[in-house]
């Protein structure tokens, strides 16, 4: 049977007896479970009052910017002063978000910085695993030179690219108040490509030589065996990718003159230029738009965090 087929599907053979000892069926595998969450309970119990204090305090110090923000997005009338963090339930409302929405629309912002972080995430992913993949596990010339280059670029600041890629983009390509034109320069992502570069170099080479062996061509052997032993780097990729296209606001501003394809950053940014200083609220108002902007991501983080924070892709590989 080719390594193709192994990965594809699992060995009858081991089904009976390999399958049990995997799925913790044997006498030591509850064991080991137990003594597992003994030791955590017991780093617990060692960690002392002290630990836990400072624990607390970097936790408040770290989340009183949002709690501050969801409260002075709900406040009648804005109070910047520190007791304005524990406002009146007289002076607690809902207004903000309606005034911000009627000013801008929120839901066309958001959508259209889905699109846009969503092509990103897109191209960004699909050039990482072709690219990490190219300078991991397969050997041609310049291969060191390019990875040089790949370190170089992320050097370079973007603001620095600023006046080429616009007359590029705009004036060369005829893409402006696209969408396109807003996801290009950000196409290909040199952190994402080293990422997936050091997952690549963790698996063992002779899983790629067996599979050349038996005849498959490098993108077969991306696609069946390489990506499903990288899932990790690609959630992290993912998350990694997503907070910088998401709170844009430079490039997307320069590019789109549209309200209609502006993401929510750009939206946010002409209200505060243009309408605040005829709202009611402007304080709230902002503050109401600032939250819905980071609901998403916020949202996002917590959904995939132990996907993030889990890197460790030895239990992926069989022997």
């Amino acid at each position: 049977m080719s390594i193709l087929n192994k990965a594809a599907a699992p060995n009858d053979e081991n089904n009976d007896d390999g399958g049990a000892r995997r799925s913790g069926g044997g006498p030591g595998s509850s064991g080991g479970s137990q003594s597992g969450k003994a030791s955590q309970v017991e780093k617990r119990k060692n960690l002392g009052l002290g630990s836990f204090v400072l624990l607390g305090l970097g936790a408040f110090v770290f989340l009183f910017p949002f709690y501050y923000m969801f409260i002075g997005s709900l406040q009648t009338s804005p109070d910047t002063s520190v007791a304005g963090a524990f406002p009146n339930p007289s002076n607690v409302t809902g207004e903000n978000y309606t005034n911000i929405n009627n000013s801008i629309n929120l839901l066309q912002g958001l959508a259209n910085s889905g699109i846009f972080t969503g092509g990103v995430i897109f191209f960004t992913v699909i050039f990482g695993l072709l690219v990490g993949y190219a300078l991991a596990q397969m050997h041609f010339r310049g291969k060191g030179l390019v990875f040089g280059m790949m370190l170089l670029v992320q050097m370079i600041p973007f603001q620095l690219l600023l006046i080429p890629l616009y007359i590029m983009i705009v004036r060369d390509y005829g893409l402006a108040d696209t969408y396109l034109g807003m996801i290009l320069p950000f196409a290909i992502n040199s952190t994402a490509v080293f990422v997936f570069r050091q997952y690549f170099l963790q698996l063992p080479s002779t899983l790629f030589e067996a599979a050349r062996i038996d005849g498959a061509s490098e993108l077969r052997i991306l696609w069946q065996i390489a990506i499903p032993l990288v899932k990790p780097a690609i959630v992290t990729a993912i998350l990694l990718t997503f907070i910088g296209p998401w709170n844009e606001f430079l490039w997307p501003f320069l590019v789109t003159k549209d309200q209609a394809i502006q993401p929510l950053a750009v939206s946010l940014a002409n209200y505060i230029s243009n309408v605040s200083a005829t709202a009611s609220n402007p304080f709230g108002a902002i503050l109401a738009g600032a939250c819905v902007l980071a609901a998403p991501a916020v949202a996002l983080f917590i959904f995939f965090q132990r996907q993030f924070i889990s890197t460790n892709i030895g239990s992926s590989v069989k022997g």
